[in-house]
């Protein structure tokens, strides 16, 4: 094996067992997104289980996103400092621990701090994962290299579903749904040992420091935000939760105030504020925030519709979803293909057919009467996946084409950041419409299917207005630079 390089600059283009560290890193990542992917199927069993409240559950996602969500740009910076290599063996170690919390949780209080546990330890690992690849491989090997991310994501995305519903299914010892958490215990053990053995160790830069002021301030105004709308429904929207929610925005407002003190001071910044002066950049941010605030909390929704409404099973529920993951996959890849063509038609394109996927949808919903047969949802589904697929790469490159180089690997962790932030909003918000929804429901004596239907068709509303906003937003970005190729005539990216 080549040594490793003696400065912190220097890449690690000869790194002879580079595919291996790439296999253990892409091992990593799987469990990560496969824990994304597989919780929802066995959220109504969870609930029926442990007996938890519809808030309950909602932690259960929303407190994972959120976590995640605000740790991804500390943790991220945390891997310059100390190391790659340390911070993702942290992170898988924090992942695999809280996995075992979640897997052994006696009640729904004790999974859902486990949850958020397993929430930071994903944050921890997740930025170091691009990171370490960007390093040991060199330029030439390293679209090779990224590609096999999308297909890690995507296969993910499809297994999740089915394996959720095969595991519940079998009741594994009779542990129900224990087992899509314990399942993550011997990858992450494997992944520590061949990690520690294959993964270089990447010197960090002690001299870098983080904005542990901004840390805290968007921490607190996230809780603030997102606590009261989970939980507000329990307390009758009782004064405190508005209360909570206005000092939320205040606090959202001194966070761009200190980020302008720590740049005019030169102290590090959470959020460059380069970054919220760049115009384009801003309008990608809250496009993101709506695009990505849709789809979780649909999958939440409609797995309760399946199992909880018309009783299903986990596998069957899982099955249902399947087309939507197989459309995304499809799509990931045509995708990729076009480079930078035709960007800001893609992600228009594609919300549109996600619109169009969720509208079908819910006119099907509307339309059943008596038993289900899971084909009736197979065309919207896979055409809402294949509008995401073609929309999601598309809508990061338009929105980072216009950051400068400076502020490339700030202005890429905040979108993931906001990505996961929206996630969770959505979680809290679509979840509010739904069950409320259902609550007036059942109390006005409605059938359970019929309940469920009803509000599923209302919540989605929500998603269909995220999807005609982030259109809208499609309007106002500025077309991206041109891409010049070496030896290439200049190709306009839009």
């Amino acid at each position: 094996m080549t040594s490793a390089p003696p400065n912190d600059h220097q890449p690690y283009p000869t790194y002879e067992k580079r595919w291996s560290a790439m296999a253990i890193i892409l091992m990593a990542s799987f469990m990560n997104l496969l824990d994304v992917t597989i919780v929802n199927v066995s959220l109504p069993t969870l609930q029926h289980d442990m007996g938890a409240s519809s808030s309950d559950i909602e932690w259960v996602v929303a407190g994972f996103i959120l976590t995640f969500a605000l740790g991804l740009l500390p943790f991220g910076r945390y891997g310059d400092i100390v190391g790659k290599k340390q911070m993702f063996l942290i992170g898988v170690g924090c992942f695999t621990a809280a996995s075992i919390m979640c897997g052994l949780a006696p009640n729904i209080e004790f999974l859902v701090i486990a949850r958020l546990l397993q929430g930071m330890g994903g944050a921890v690992m997740t930025p170091q994962v691009l990171s370490i690849a960007q390093t040991i491989f060199p330029p030439h090997e390293r679209a090779t290299a990224f590609s096999l991310f999308g297909l890690t994501a995507g296969l993910a995305s499809v297994i999740g579903p089915v394996l959720g519903g095969l595991i519940i299914g079998a009741d594994l010892g009779g542990l129900a749904w224990r087992p899509i958490f314990l399942m993550n215990v011997p990858i992450g053990i494997l992944a520590l040992i061949l990690g520690a053995k294959f993964i270089p160790k990447i010197p960090g830069n002690p001299g870098m420091k983080n904005d542990f002021g901004g840390i805290l301030i968007v921490s607190a105004a996230m809780f603030l935000l997102v606590f009261p709308l989970i939980e507000g429904r329990n307390y009758h929207w009782a004064t405190w939760c508005f209360a909570m929610l206005g000092a939320a925005a205040v606090l959202f407002v001194v966070f761009v105030l200190w980020e302008r003190r720590q740049s005019r001071t030169g102290a590090p910044q959470l959020l460059p504020v380069d970054l919220m002066r760049n115009r384009n950049f801003m309008i990608g941010a809250f496009m993101s925030l709506i695009f990505f605030s849709a789809m979780p909390p649909f999958f939440l929704i409609f797995a309760l519709y399946l199992q909880s409404g018309y009783g299903l099973a986990p596998l069957w529920s899982g099955l249902t979803t399947l087309p939507f993951s197989v459309g995304v996959l499809v799509a990931s890849a045509i995708s990729g293909r076009l480079g930078f063509r035709w960007q800001r038609q893609r992600i228009a394109a594609g919300v549109a057919l996600m619109f169009v996927g969720i509208f079908a949808l819910r006119m099907i919903v509307g339309s059943l009467e008596g038993s289900l047969h899971y084909g009736v949802f197979v065309a919207p589904l896979l055409a809402a996946g294949v509008g995401l697929g073609i929309s999601i790469s598309s809508l990061f490159q338009t929105i980072l084409a216009g950051v400068p180089v400076k502020d490339a690997g700030s202005g890429s962790g905040a979108l993931q950041a906001i990505q996961q932030a929206g996630g969770a909003l959505g979680v809290a918000i679509v979840s509010e419409i739904f069950f409320r929804a259902l609550t007036a429901q059942l109390a006005a004596g409605a059938q359970p299917v019929a309940a469920y239907s009803t509000s599923l068709m209302t919540a989605v509303l929500y998603n269909l207005v995220a999807y005609v906003l982030v259109i809208l937003g499609v309007l106002v970005l500025k077309n991206p630079p041109r891409i010049q190729m070496p030896g290439a005539a200049p190709v306009m990216a839009d």
